[in-house]
């Protein structure tokens, strides 16, 4: 295959969650962007749908399932739905739906505990089992791209719940690698660093400041700079790649 081709993804059939808002809603549009039909999962109806909306409008090939992640029962239908409208096939997989809660962890509530590790861990596991049936009975197999995060590498402070459930995404994206790699199917991580979305609305400015200084690139990361390493992952230039926990930080962990 032609170097200019490797990255070559139009036409493949793609579910991300999440994709209402965020890093999800970047991803899922590097995607579109490049000719992929996605099936786009949230929660939130009124913001997914017109999302997708506008997105069709611009000629993409965008679909909307709403649904709760943190339902296994619903998760079921989902992601029944989404292989429906995608007419059975499955080229790759992004279940980067997720949330953070923040309390000290001798007062932290054991619902949203159990909130947190439904979204984040649960749904991202039951959602590649799942895929994992359609792809290795497909002569083409398929990409899975997790979302892990900094906190792979260090403790967050009031996030008990979210590091748990990040750190446990890298090390299932790893075995779930050992196990698909001779397979056809590549499993790998993208682990973001301090981006401008949703979940990092409430940090106070000083605390952003700070956060800015250790940055060597400068600038906090946005949805947009997780375009190219989905491109990457998503395409065939990452045929030998698997297992790979990948940090999108700016430069954050080696300062």
């Amino acid at each position: 295959m032609a170097a200019n081709n490797i990255f070559d993804i139009a036409g493949k059939h793609c579910i991300v969650t999440g994709g209402a808002q965020g890093l999800s809603r970047g991803m899922a549009e590097a995607l579109l962007e490049n000719g992929c039909k996605v099936v786009l999962v949230d929660v939130q109806k009124d913001k997914l749908e017109k999302v997708c909306t506008e997105y069709n409008a611009k000629g993409y090939q965008a679909c909307a399932v709403v649904g709760n992640l943190a339902d296994r029962a619903d998760i079921n239908r989902i992601f029944d739905e989404s292989m429906a409208i995608l007419g059975g096939k499955l080229d790759v997989l992004i279940p980067a739906a997720g949330i953070q809660r923040r309390h000290l962890p001798e007062e932290f509530p054991l619902e949203e505990w159990d909130l947190v590790l439904n979204i984040n861990l649960n749904h991202v596991f039951i959602m590649i089992q799942k895929a994992l049936n359609i792809m290795l009975k497909q002569s083409t197999g398929g990409k899975i791209i997790t979302i892990g995060s900094m906190v792979t590498w260090f403790g967050g402070t009031t996030v008990p719940a979210y590091t748990a459930s990040k750190g446990a995404v890298s090390q299932l994206t790893k075995s779930l690698a050992v196990d698909c790699a001779g397979r056809g199917i590549n499993i790998n991580a993208l682990c973001p660093g301090y981006m401008d979305t949703e979940m990092c609305a409430n940090m106070t400015q000083a605390r952003k400041d700070e956060c800015s200084e250790r940055i060597p690139a400068g600038r906090w990361g946005t949805p947009a700079d997780m375009k190219g390493p989905v491109l990457f992952l998503a395409s065939s230039a990452s045929d030998y790649l698997n297992g790979a926990i990948i940090p999108v930080d700016g430069g954050y962990l080696v300062k």
